[in-house]
This record gives structure tokens, sequence and C-alpha cells, in this order.
């Protein structure tokens, strides 16, 4: 099987390759679109701030390239955030895979939510052997409202969405390469699609 990782210097790839290598599974980190294009498996990993791994997507043409893909896309923490129309991090205009618009936590809470929190509501075969209440790994200071996308969901503050699927594109916000057992659950649910 062929997984392309998506390299657009804004992702955490070298765990997400460390949990793949776990799996059994080999990753290409790439920004080649022919390679892209004829992965099996695309995940897109991100750490950092949206408006700048928006301008690196654009740099590349990754922007008009990812929302036309046709296999399973992963979209990792920023990744998914990025697969949404827009984000208030730097007002990014998003890739508009999610008809979502990702907004920040309140100064109510303590910005950004790090660690372990558990997803409920799970709605997809993503979450296949996954039981209801399972803890995740999460570090964002944004998040995706529930939307007719959200397949699970978190609470900090709010009920939000920690994942979203529509088609063959789904999104998580935790970070299943670092969430033990069941976040490899997760990947290898994924490639199995």
């Amino acid at each position: 099987m062929k997984i392309a990782i998506i390299d657009y210097g804004a992702g955490n790839v070298q765990s997400v390759l460390f949990a793949l290598e776990r799996l059994g599974y080999e990753g290409i980190v790439t920004n080649d679109w022919i390679t892209i294009k004829s992965a099996d498996k695309v995940i897109f990993p991100g750490v950092g701030e949206a408006s700048s791994a928006m301008k690196m997507l654009q740099e590349t043409g990754l922007d008009v390239l990812i929302p036309t893909l046709k296999q399973p896309v992963l979209g990792i923490c920023l990744g998914m955030q990025l697969m949404c129309k827009f984000s208030e991090e730097g007002n990014t205009k998003g890739l508009g895979i999610f008809d979502v618009k990702v907004v920040k936590f309140s100064n109510e809470v303590k910005v950004p939510q790090m660690g372990w929190n558990t997803i409920y509501n799970l709605k997809s075969q993503l979450f296949t052997g996954i039981k209801e209440n399972e803890f995740m790994y999460l570090v964002h200071s944004y998040y995706a409202p529930l939307s007719e996308n959200t397949i699970a969901t978190t609470n900090y503050e709010y009920d939000y969405s920690t994942a979203l699927q529509r088609d063959n594109f789904f999104g998580v916000q935790f970070h299943p390469e670092k969430s033990g057992v069941f976040g490899e659950q997760i990947l290898k649910n994924f490639l199995q699609l």
C-alpha cells in the first residue's frame, strides 16, 4: 500500500511515520502531485499556525490538489482545520472540504487545550473497535463547531467536532499518532478503508 504524507513544512510528520511503522506500514513524505494523486491513502498532518500553513500549501499548489483527491484522506489537527472553509486563526480561507468555520476557544478556559480528553458520539467506521469516551491526545487553541459532518465529539468549554467526515475526507482534531493503542487503532482503521 502506498501512503503519502503531505509535506508542506507544517507537519508533525516524524510522529506519523513512526506510528505507521509500528503498524507495519511505510509512508512517503512528499509534496509531489503525482506521488500524492497515485497514493492509496493520503495523510494530511499539521502542527502550527493556519495562515502560514495555508500559504505554504498555496506555494506548491497543494491547496488546489487536496480537495480533488478521490482516495481516503485523513487530516490531523491543523490538517483537519485547514480542510474547513475558514479559520479565525490568521483569518484564513481554508480548503472548503468541510463547510465549517474554525473558531477560537474563549478566555474562560485555558488555551490551548492540551492533554487527554474523551471522544464520544462516534459515527464512522474510522472508530471501529473504539469505545465511547476513550481518551485521545489533543493540543489546540481553535476548534471546529458541531456540524452535519461531525463524526466524533469532545467537550472543552463546549461540545465540538473532534472528527469530521465528508465522502472520502476524514479529519481528526486529536493526534492519533500520540494517542496510544486507541489512536493507532484509528490509524489502522483509516488504512483499511
